[in-house]
């Protein structure tokens, strides 16, 4: 299964870096005589309300859902890794607080949180991400912070503290690296739930606005004309659920492998 997922993501960046250079239609162009029209040896995929080739949208939205995943995990990794370990590090009164935070933010449910945020700053491709960047962190701080308590106390840590080395040194070369496996995971399994929360916003109107296409987007216009043109709502939803798939797939081999413990015994 792991190698199953990493196939399926490699897929996936190869065809949203090379894929809508290759393609033979322009996503935006429009054939309205051929409306609706289903797949075919010519349009793969068919053609959309507007008579635009969905395969070409497919591979355009494939580098929407991969660049929101990326950086989304990237920021929210970045936010909740120091975060996390300066809670578990420092203790006391810095961990109350930021514990408290993680708690008030997990009081909301994500998604309706980053439909709030959306909806306040306004419909775009950077406000989801920075929606879902500011919900993101709290996952990760909580991981790190736990591997934080628990390697703080052990004996290479204490002995660079009674070196003399500086907090930042102690966090940067001793501290932080042991929680990166955890955090590695985490960011695979993150990639599709990001995915997955920008499809919903887009599919709401929220996330990426037209004429640029998003799969969220794709099946919010396809779910009016599921009975006649069913293929406007399959295709991206299959690439949704293929790609995610993917991610969680590669996920659970990361963790089996970085796991200290051995893999998981399966059922």
């Amino acid at each position: 299964m792991t190698k199953v997922g990493a196939a399926i993501v490699l897929v996936a960046v190869l065809a949203a870096l090379v894929g809508p250079v290759l393609m033979p239609f322009d996503p935006s162009d429009q054939e309205l005589a051929l409306r609706l029209e289903g797949p075919s040896s010519q349009h793969w995929f068919g053609l959309d309300e507007l008579g635009r080739d969905i395969f070409a949208r497919v591979l355009s939205g494939a580098r929407i859902s991969l660049l929101v995943g990326l950086v989304v995990v990237g920021v929210s990794s970045t936010i909740g890794t120091l975060l996390g370990s300066i809670a578990g590090y420092f203790g006391g009164v810095t961990d109350e607080i930021l514990s408290r935070l993680m708690d008030i933010l997990l009081a909301f449910p994500g998604l309706l949180l980053a439909i709030a945020m959306v909806a306040v700053l306004g419909p775009s491709l950077t406000n989801v991400i920075i929606a879902l960047s500011l919900i993101g962190w709290v996952g990760y701080a909580r991981l790190v912070r736990g591997q934080v308590l628990r390697t703080r106390e052990l004996e290479f840590v204490q002995a660079a503290r009674a070196l003399g080395a500086t907090i930042p040194r102690i966090l940067a070369r001793h501290v932080i690296p042991t929680a990166l496996p955890a955090v590695t995971v985490q960011a695979t399994l993150g990639m599709g739930g990001a995915i997955l929360a920008e499809a919903a916003l887009s599919f709401l109107g929220l996330g990426v606005q037209p004429p640029t296409p998003s799969w969220g987007t794709m099946l919010s216009y396809g779910r009016s004309h599921l009975l006649e043109a069913p293929h406007l709502t399959i295709f991206p939803g299959l690439a949704i659920a293929v790609l995610v798939l993917g991610f969680n797939f590669l996920g659970d081999g990361l963790r089996d492998a970085l796991d200290p413990q051995g893999p998981r015994p399966k059922a």
